[in-house]
């Protein structure tokens, strides 16, 4: 036979619809009995075949001209198991018996024999219907089949006409639809279930579906369909339907068939799971409070409840511990809420906050909505018990740390179903208990966070002061929340003769352990300069300091969450020493005379400064690179230059010119260029403008810190210099130069101290060094003195007994100074003095 429509994509096609022609004739609706499709034997009074059925034919083997006319005894004997030696003639007058029966290649047959009499008169006295014994068996199971399909299956049918009306249904169907099929034959589908909507082929109707099937002969299958039962009003149902059209014998379309199975509860326990698995996803993606709530009610909001809210205790937001027991009228900040616009119209946010709160340190753009829990309320209820309380539509659970309570989040049902089942509960549960993990991370990150910051605050220079040698600004540019507190920092190091020292450094990684290298080197960096070290000197005694720390062993850092995330990433375990992070550090130095204008630059595997001269002209100069502090191997190597006043110095991390999106040459130039052209704009707006432009976006993964300075030069008018022979008579001389020199400055209140201060350090170095000297003041802000000599060791201060005949000059200097010392230059040594003015001279006047 052939099949009926074309073949469709899906497991079933036309060809295998159940149609009248399409099955073995065998398998008629009739069954093996049916006198049209059996094997049928005519017998006369005396038992003789005088009739012969086809069927009878194709059954045992026999034309009908070998058997009419003869006794059917040849073809039928008695069962030989359940009644031996029955003949023919021992048939039931009517009704059924069995038979083994002989085929005409002699095999036997087992056989089922129906007796139907005549009457009338004729010469046929009855009817003998033959079938198998086995395809009656199988008839008669197929019948059984098809009863429990119609009256004991739990799968819903339903036969529609090719008007997709409603002709036959099961008694599981009926159940469903909570009435008998008479008070519903006739309806479309759509009738009967007008609430219900597709969830496996959106946008269309069952009406659709069924007239697709009908019109193209492909089967639906698996096709899942939500809606509430007619039986059931109160709750949705989740049926898994298949859809296969029906054909005459002719091929005539008789309509469709439907075939439903309740699969809610797989359904629920599914799209559970598939909550689960988008909230591991989703949950807890950043180490932030407010994001994570806000994750918990996206994932929540609207599969799960139609509101939902999130409420922290304020000290969880800056980072602090959870209180173990909360007072009654206690306040919490509302961090997230979220809401289904579906039932926005009869949704009620539970709790809606009360007021404003003090804004949050770190947070202090955002909102801070309060809360307080009426008396009775389920979330007052749930605080008092430290459990969930599920009240009608209302579930709340707690989000529980370390034994403390961070916060609430409430559930609100909006639609069907109105309550929360025990499934239900405890998948709130689940989901609460992720949030609660990660919303404790994120708390505790940003105590570190926090702790990490002010370190970092209390590290950095709070402020540059004022330097007669530059004009300065910087900008310390801070990494965004995600990767923590960094480890760069800029300083301005005023020195001995007016000089200053520029200082940018760069410290590899982030958080605590990198804001206090940071604060360590920062602070040796200072030292060193003070000692009036050359930056390449500098540089090195800072590498050797580096290179010879011990291995870190584990401290107290070792317990902070940022340790553990370090940790994990394989930065090591716990309580293995760890190597310092100031290894690899980065650092340029330079030191730059007003007087001479002159500026030496040093630099330990960082980015060279940019110089731009007053023309405007940006410059990178190629100075020696040096390696990165600690790793030893190289020398580092200073360059010298003179720069004209007015010329501008950049110095700078690579965090500033360095992104994900481009090449650092790229930020270079662009840098290059905002110098350039702002070269004659003030400090600040300077740096402004450089920030914008490298880092538009106010934040990266790395931090950034940026020094600008505008180059001084000390007028003629504010320094005397004088060489001296080195001999004795030259101390009066002296005496008579500085005197004279700060009659004309107009400071004659600090002769005196002066004179002793130049006749003891001019002495000395007759007594102790080699000639020639060099005598020089300079008026600033201070009175500095200096004195030049060839020699190379440098006077100790020392405490003279009463025997001692010498020994006290320095002691006297240091009396009538604020501040004295020694630098090393090339050719020798300088002693300088530094001298406060009197209280009614103004600071600095006629300083350019």
């Amino acid at each position: 036979m052939s099949s009926a429509g074309s073949t469709a994509t899906s497991p079933w096609h036309a060809a295998n619809i159940w149609t009248a022609w399409s099955v073995p004739e065998s398998a008629e609706l009739g069954g093996p009995l049916d006198v049209a499709v059996a094997a049928t034997v005519v017998l006369d009074a005396w038992n003789t075949v005088i009739g012969w059925s086809p069927a009878a034919a194709s059954l045992l083997g026999y034309p009908g001209e070998e058997v009419i006319g003869r006794p059917v005894d040849m073809l039928l004997g008695a069962h030989p198991v359940e009644k031996p030696g029955r003949t023919v003639h021992d048939l039931p007058p009517s009704g059924t018996d069995t038979r083994l029966a002989r085929h005409r290649d002699g095999r036997p047959l087992q056989v089922v024999v129906l007796v139907c009499p005549l009457t009338g008169g004729g010469a046929a006295a009855r009817i003998l219907v033959i079938a198998e014994l086995e395809s009656l068996r199988l008839s008669e199971t197929r019948r059984a089949m098809l009863n429990g399909l119609t009256t004991q299956s739990a799968i819903g049918l339903a036969v529609y006409d090719a008007d997709l009306r409603l002709t036959w249904a099961n008694t599981a169907h009926d159940l469903e639809m909570g009435r008998p099929l008479a008070e519903y034959r006739g309806k479309a589908p759509d009738e009967l279930y007008p609430d219900g909507t597709l969830l496996t082929m959106g946008g269309r109707t069952l009406n659709d579906v069924m007239q697709r099937v009908i019109d193209t002969g492909e089967p639906v299958i698996d096709l899942h369909f939500r809606g509430p039962l007619p039986s059931d009003p109160g709750k949705d149902h989740v049926w898994s339907c298949s859809y296969y059209r029906l054909l005459d014998a002719d091929g005539r379309v008789l309509g469709v068939c439907e075939d439903a199975f309740d699969i809610t509860d797989r359904y629920e326990v599914q799209n559970r799971l598939e909550l689960l698995v988008e909230a591991g996803r989703r949950i807890g993606t950043t180490l932030d409070v407010v994001v994570t709530a806000q994750e918990i009610v996206d994932v929540a909001v609207p599969d799960f409840a139609g509101v939902v809210t999130v409420d922290v205790e304020r000290a969880v937001l800056e980072g602090g511990d959870p209180a173990s027991d909360v007072p009654a009228g206690a306040a919490f900040v509302r961090v997230a809420t979220g809401c289904d616009p579906r039932a926005a119209a009869e949704a009620m946010t539970p709790v809606p906050y009360a007021e404003d709160g003090d804004p949050v340190p770190g947070r202090e753009g955002e909102p801070v909505r309060l809360v307080r829990y009426p008396r009775g309320s389920p979330q007052l209820r749930s605080l008092s018990s430290g459990g969930r309380v599920l009240d009608d539509n209302t579930l709340v659970v707690p989000l529980r740390s370390r034994g403390g309570t961070m916060g609430l989040v409430t559930f609100v049902r909006t639609g069907r179903p109105a309550v929360f089942d025990n499934g239900e509960v405890a998948l709130a549960d689940e989901l609460t208990a992720r949030a609660a993990v990660s919303i404790d991370n994120a708390r505790r990150f940003t105590r570190e966070h926090v702790a990490s910051l002010t370190l970092q605050r209390q590290l950095l220079p709070q402020h540059l002061p004022p330097q007669p040698a530059v004009d300065v600004a910087h900008r310390y540019l801070p990494t965004d929340a995600v990767a923590g507190v960094g480890g760069d920092w800029a300083d301005v190091i005023p020195l001995s003769g007016t000089r200053v020292g520029l200082v940018v450094g760069d410290v590899v990684g982030h958080g605590l352990q990198a804001a206090a290298t940071m604060g360590r080197l920062r602070t040796t960096v200072e030292a060193l300069a003070r000692l009036d070290m050359p930056p390449d000197e500098l540089l090195t005694r800072l590498d050797d300091l580096v290179g010879r720390s011990p291995e870190r062993p584990p401290d107290l850092l070792d317990n902070t969450a940022e340790s553990q995330r370090a940790t994990a990433g394989g930065a090591g375990a716990p309580g293995i020493p760890q190597p310092d992070v100031a290894i690899g550090a980065t650092c340029v130095y330079a030191v730059y005379d007003p007087v001479s204008c002159r500026c030496s630059i040093a630099r330990a595997g960082h980015l060279p400064p940019a110089i731009v001269k007053p023309d405007g002209s940006c410059v990178f100069p190629d100075l020696p690179a040096g390696p990165p502090l600690g790793l030893g191997g190289m020398p580092f190597e200073a360059m010298e230059m003179e720069l004209p006043e007015g010329s501008l110095i950049a110095l700078f991390t690579d965090g500033l010119v360095a992104a994900r999106d481009r090449d650092i040459d790229v930020g270079l130039d662009r840098l290059g260029r905002v110098l350039g052209s702002g070269h004659a704009r003030p400090l600040e707006e300077l740096c402004d403008r450089a920030a914008a432009e490298l880092r538009p976006g106010g934040s990266s993964a790395d931090d950034a810190a940026l020094l600008l300075v505008r180059t001084r030069r000390l007028g003629t008018s504010q320094v005397a210099v004088w060489q001296l022979p080195a001999e004795a008579v030259v101390v009066g001389r002296a005496r008579e130069l500085v005197t004279g020199q700060l009659s004309e400055w107009g400071l004659d209140e600090l002769a005196f101290a002066t004179e002793l201060v130049v006749s003891e350090l001019v002495t000395n170095a007759i007594r102790y060094a080699e000639g020639p000297l060099h005598l020089r003041l300079i008026r600033d802000r201070a009175l500095l003195c200096e004195v030049a000599d060839a020699g190379h060791t440098s006077p100790h201060l020392r405490h003279s007994t009463v025997e001692d005949e010498g020994g006290r000059g320095l002691f006297i200097v240091a009396q009538l100074v604020q501040r004295w010392g020694t630098r090393y230059t090339s050719s020798g040594k300088i002693i300088w003095t530094e001298q406060e003015f009197p209280s009614d001279r103004v600071e600095g006047s006629d300083r350019l």
